[in-house]
C-alpha cells in the first residue's frame, strides 16, 4: 500500500516536511494500530475499547518542547477518572521511553513506541517523510472510537493547545 503524501503539510524550525498517510477528519472512525509499551508488549487501539483516549504524539521525547509537553498532560491528567487512557506516541526506542518516564516521574500518560512498524504514524497521517519522526500532534477518540478531536501542530517545534485537549476529554467523561 502507498502512503498518501502531503508535502509542507507542516514545518519543522521553519522548513517545509512531507507528511505520510491518510488524513483522519473528527467525527470519523479513529484507525486501528499497533505500537509497542515500555515492555514491548504490543498495544492496540482496541486494547481500551469503551474508553476515552487522549492520543499525544511527539518527535523524541529527549527534546525540550516534547518533554514539556508530556509532562503537561501528565500533570492535567492527573484529574482524570480510570475510564479515560492517556498515551504519548513517539519513535523512541522503548527502552528510552522507559528510562525517561523514570527520570521524568511520568506515571499517568503511558509512553509507547511506533518504531516497529510505523502504523501509528501512517493509519493516522503525522509520519515525517523526511524525518522518519512522528509530527507532534493531539487525538482524542471517544468511547465509541470516534475521532473527537484532532490537532496537528504547523510547526513541529511548536507546542499544541493544551486546553483544547483537554476541554474535549472532559466533554466525553
Amino acid at each position: 500500500m502507498k502512503s498518501r503524501e502531503k508535502a509542507g503539510a507542516v514545518t519543522f524550525k521553519g522548513k517545509p516536511m512531507t507528511l505520510l498517510g491518510e488524513d483522519v477528519l473528527v467525527g470519523s472512525e479513529a484507525p486501528d494500530f499497533q505500537v509497542v509499551d515500555t515492555d514491548l508488549k504490543p498495544v492496540t487501539l482496541k486494547d481500551t475499547a469503551g474508553k476515552v483516549r487522549l492520543i499525544t504524539v511527539v518527535p523524541s521525547l529527549d527534546t525540550g518542547v516534547c518533554d514539556k509537553m508530556t509532562r503537561t498532560f501528565n500533570e492535567k491528567a492527573a484529574q482524570f477518572p480510570d475510564n479515560v487512557e492517556i498515551y504519548t506516541v513517539s519513535m523512541d526506542l522503548p527502552f528510552a521511553q522507559k528510562r525517561w518516564c523514570g527520570n521524568a516521574g511520568i506515571e499517568k500518560v503511558k509512553t509507547l513506541s511506533d518504531y516497529q512498524d510505523r502504523s501509528f504514524g501512517l493509519n493516522y497521517g503525522v509520519l515525517i517523510k523526511e524525518l522518519k519522526l512522528l509530527a507532534r500532534s493531539v487525538f482524542v477518540i471517544d468511547p465509541q472510537d470516534k475521532v473527537a478531536y484532532r490537532e496537528i501542530v504547523p510547526e513541529v517545534t511548536d507546542e499544541p493547545d493544551y486546553e483544547a485537549a483537554l476541554a474535549q476529554v472532559k466533554k466525553l467523561i
